[in-house]
């Protein structure tokens, strides 16, 4: 451990590790999987009802072991725990496309889910957020910019294998790509864990009440969580909207992955948003636009360059959406025992994001079609839009960026 921060090139070396990692597990292990879903089904005969829960059973897994995975990072660093779940995120590929039965394919899913606790956005925002003290917004900015092209790049790569290979061949190979996060991790991330990481664990709340428990941090888990549902829910659900709607899997695909292009575009221009808002009206703007643009996509049916143009602010929306998480705990109670306060907002976070693609399956099928479906999660995004300026600490001046 060390008292020194991490120099320019130690900050770039570690956020440019963390960009290709990010990158490559999200896409693999999140992005791949919308895109096989429909041929899984037909070729498995598995309830697609069924196969969905499993993939979101994996995002539950991933917010229970999340907080135990902000603690160890808070004391130890992301460097053992990120490789160990690379290793995990190879495997559980694997055990996917190797599947021969269904009860195979579920338990691959909940290897998979303790590999994202280890190895997506949670762990590697605790990492940035203390090696880059000050410069935090900054790196998380260029983190985030990059792994939002995991969309655009897996969503149409993961067709392209699809189409020759089959949907177990296509995780075979994503399995053998995910493989280089593995050296990434280990020797990306072997540089010093700041002291007071470590020293301040367990004593941010010294002197009143844990702020895990205060009316802003639940107000604050009920907008995000309710807000990454809606983002969620669409996400996963927008291919089979779109095929529903007439066009083929590869034109769905490439409209999944406009929307990663657009969160890269509001990633590049969330330092604007953030000099010129305070935090209340930035998390209040910015979840209103993921209600419109939720609601957007359950009412305009076509044509396709309107859908991929909706699909583009979707993804901007959604751009932004995720640095305002993954600064909410900073903005508004500082650096001090953030990965365990993040861990404590990812875990009900996460289980937003498991639920969603099975409520929005279940939704389209009790509804009668996925555009109703994607109006109740429109519904669903303006509850959150309307708790976000309750979501600021008593007493505490957050006005300013």
């Amino acid at each position: 451990m060390t008292d020194e921060p991490l120099t320019r090139a130690g900050l770039r070396r570690v956020t440019a590790v963390l960009c290709l990692t990010e990158i490559t597990s999200w896409g693999v292990l999140y992005y791949a999987f919308p895109v096989l879903l429909s041929d899984l089904v037909a070729e498995t005969g598995w309830p697609q009802g069924t196969v969905v829960a499993a993939f979101s059973m994996s995002q539950v897994v991933a917010g229970l072991v999340g907080v135990a995975v902000g603690r160890w990072i808070d004391r130890h660093g992301p460097r053992a725990v990120m490789s160990a779940g690379s290793v995990l995120g190879v495997v559980a590929a694997f055990a996917l496309a190797w599947a021969p039965t269904l009860a195979w394919f579920v338990a691959a899913w909940f290897l998979a889910g303790i590999a994202c606790a280890a190895t997506l956005y949670a762990p590697a925002f605790a990492a940035l957020t203390h090696w880059a003290g000050t410069r935090r917004v900054q790196a998380l900015t260029v983190l985030t910019l990059v792994a939002g092209l995991a969309s655009t790049v897996f969503a149409p790569l993961t067709a392209f294998l699809l189409g020759g290979l089959g949907w177990r061949g296509a995780y075979q190979v994503l399995a053998v790509v995910l493989v280089v996060t593995v050296p990434l991790h280990w020797w990306g991330l072997r540089q010093p864990w700041p002291r007071h990481a470590a020293s301040e664990h367990g004593h941010a709340d010294r002197g009143g009440p844990p702020v895990w428990r205060s009316g802003a941090f639940v107000m604050l888990t009920v907008a995000i969580c309710l807000s990454a549902a809606a983002i969620y829910a669409g996400l996963v659900n927008l291919v089979p909207m779109l095929i529903e709607r007439g066009l083929s899997t590869e034109s769905a695909a490439l409209v999944l992955g406009i929307g990663g292009v657009g969160q890269v575009c509001g990633r590049l221009g969330y330092r604007r948003l953030e000099l010129a808002t305070g935090v209340r009206s930035r998390t209040t703007l910015v979840l209103a636009a993921v209600t419109l643009t939720t609601l957007l996509l359950a009412v305009v049916p076509g044509p396709y360059a309107l859908l991929a143009s909706v699909s583009f602010l979707a993804g901007t929306a959604r751009g932004v959406a995720t640095l305002i998480q993954a600064t909410a705990v900073t903005d508004r109670w500082g650096v001090r025992q953030y990965g365990a306060l993040n861990g404590l907002l990812s875990a009900p976070l996460m289980f937003a994001v498991a639920l969603s693609p099975w409520l929005g399956t279940v939704l389209a099928e009790a509804l009668g079609g996925y555009p109703e479906a994607f109006g109740v999660l429109a519904a669903l995004a303006l509850v959150s839009t309307l708790a976000a300026p309750f979501t600021i600490p008593r007493g505490r001046s957050v006005s300013a960026p």
